[in-house]
């Protein structure tokens, strides 16, 4: 399998000093206020140096990104000369901390979109989705999981107790509705950083966890915890568990696009080639989680993977379950304003 060479990889992140030059009038002052929201925002990793324009993607560790660090892998990117680097960043909102910033172009598949949402309401016209990523029952990404021996059945018998669940606001308005919903009234959700859920139930700090795979697969194969239920988003926001809960984005920036269409639509095209090896060929593409999740060796052949959607291939239901998720996080005050889906979706 072809890869690039070892500093390329982003578990050798370095970090990287912020350089942005502030801007003036109210579109700044609405930059400065999503970062402040969002969260302290990470240091990116540099890839390697070639030629420019240089594409900087935003990735958060899960399984999820699977076609993004294929690419990477396979050349995909090198091949259509690209320079592409990926950053590696502790949550989704720092994702979208890098892009208002102009520290990153875009994100990779698995960032949250919520976030991504966020971004959109303090510049409007932010990103282009050119890639969503659905899970339900069927294409697995989010669970909720409890330790081994744990006589939890049902989620409704986490009532009152604390829950872990990923860093930001979308985790954390996932867990708590799915909570809600399930009966599970009372229960007490914290944040802690997805790499600690598994680790966190085993010692007991919390009786149970919201989190995204590759955590479950993690913690059933090292015999620490089991899965209560998977698809909890399609089940109990969309009301259908074979509902598409479009929870992750693959984006660029518009000003990126606008600068450089044709860079863009190479980009989205060499990106488009992880997504079929991962549809077509699961197997050459899994090796491709180890150094980008916490998931290595023989484990890369047991996570579960979603299904991955390009804009330009939705249909009428898919951007209406997707606007029914945005809905929500108008519904319970975290974005102050409703966001429209189709007006984020990159055309081509």
């Amino acid at each position: 399998m072809p890869r690039e060479s070892m500093p390329s990889r982003a578990a050798r992140a370095l970090p990287a000093s912020d350089t942005a030059t502030p801007q003036r009038g109210r579109r700044s002052v609405l930059k400065a206020a999503a970062v402040t929201a969002l969260g302290a925002i990470a240091a990116p990793a540099i890839v390697r140096a070639q030629s420019a324009p240089p594409i900087r993607i935003g990735f958060w560790p899960v399984a999820s990104g699977l076609p993004f660090f294929a690419a990477i892998d396979k050349g995909y990117f090198k091949e259509a000369g690209l320079n592409v680097q990926a950053l590696k960043f502790a949550s989704p909102q720092q994702v979208t901390e890098a892009i208002l910033a102009g520290r990153a172009e875009g994100s990779a598949s698995g960032t949250a979109s919520a976030a991504l949402a966020i971004g959109e309401i303090a510049q409007p016209g932010l990103v282009k989705i050119f890639c969503a990523n659905p899970s339900n029952a069927r294409y697995v990404l989010d669970e909720f999981l409890v330790a081994k021996e744990s006589p939890i059945q049902r989620i409704a018998e986490l009532k009152g107790r604390k829950i872990g669940c990923g860093p930001g606001v979308q985790n954390v308005l996932m867990a708590k509705t799915v909570l809600e919903r399930a009966g599970a009234t009372g229960a007490t959700v914290v944040e802690l950083p997805i790499g600690q859920h598994v680790a966190a139930i085993a010692a007991g700090q919390i009786e149970a966890c919201y989190t995204l795979e590759p955590t479950g697969t993690i913690g059933r194969l090292n015999g620490a915890t089991r899965t209560l239920e998977v698809g909890v988003i399609a089940k109990y926001l969309l009301g259908d568990p074979m509902a598409p809960w479009f929870g992750g984005s693959a984006s660029l920036s518009s000003e990126f696009i606008a600068r450089h269409p044709d860079v863009a639509r190479k980009y989205i095209a060499a990106y488009r080639r992880g997504v079929e090896l991962v549809q077509k060929n699961l197997p050459e593409a899994r090796p491709s989680l180890k150094g980008y999740t916490a998931i290595d060796g023989a484990l890369t052949a047991e996570v579960p993977m979603v299904d991955y959607v390009f804009s330009t291939d939705f249909k009428p239901s898919d951007v209406a379950y997707f606007q029914k998720y945005f809905d929500l996080f108008a519904e319970k005050g975290i974005f102050s304003k409703r966001v429209l889906v189709d007006s984020m979706l990159y055309k081509g």
